[in-house]
């Protein structure tokens, strides 16, 4: 293999737009995911018929999202990307896609990381006089914090194998390099290394989550 042909400034660009993508995405994936996540949570518990209702209606949406392949929902997104982004390519038009297919998936898993607290916990705070919301901020939160940062880690982890995935429909980074030189231009060499460096992107995601996961876990 050949390295000495490869244009590094624009592999540093395309590592940049990577990590804007996933920074971005990550973001408001938790802005939108976390509150449906608890929404789901509270309308699957409760004994209403209204917020039960509620609760078939989300997740039954929330279903249907997740088990669109992104590769097609970023494609079927483009009018709604156009119109939100004024743009459907590069870094700015991959962000709400890549939103709209992880938010659903991070709420899954936010609900279960609260169905995992003891239910003994939040049953004695109610007892003493707690509301609904203070339960979700004193108690939901604080005892499911080391399960909602693995959750997150996991879904930013997955936001980087969805921002590849967008490069097949120009959607920037080091997946559509990947794809660009390494599939359509038989350059393995740039494939190579946009690979090597998705792999430890995800590596020091992984890393830095566990070990938030364990430090919090001991608190």
């Amino acid at each position: 293999m050949d390295f000495s042909s490869i244009d590094w400034s624009e592999m540093r660009q395309a590592t940049l737009d990577t990590l804007l993508m996933m920074g971005f995405s990550t973001l408001f994936t938790f802005l939108i995911g976390l509150p449906l996540g608890i929404l789901l949570y509270v309308c699957s518990r409760t004994n209403s018929i209204v917020l039960q209702f509620v609760y078939r209606i989300l997740s039954f949406i929330v279903n249907i999202i997740r088990s669109v392949p992104f590769i097609i929902l970023i494609v079927a997104l483009i009018p709604v990307t156009r119109a939100i982004m004024g743009v459907s390519t590069g870094v700015e038009g991959t962000i709400p896609p890549l939103v709209i297919a992880a938010a659903p998936f991070f709420a899954r898993l936010v609900e279960t990381a609260l169905r995992e607290v003891d239910r003994g916990v939040i049953e004695a705070a109610y007892s003493m006089g707690a509301s609904t919301l203070q339960v979700i901020r004193k108690v939901l939160l604080p005892e499911s914090f080391p399960g909602l940062i693995a959750g997150m880690t996991i879904t930013a982890i997955t936001l980087i194998s969805y921002t590849a995935m967008s490069g097949m429909v120009g959607g920037g980074g080091l997946g559509d390099l990947a794809i660009r030189y390494g599939y359509y231009r038989y350059e393995s060499e740039i494939m190579l290394i946009a690979v090597v460096l998705m792999v430890v992107l995800v590596q020091i995601l992984q890393m830095l989550g566990d070990r938030l996961v364990i430090y919090f876990s001991r608190k």
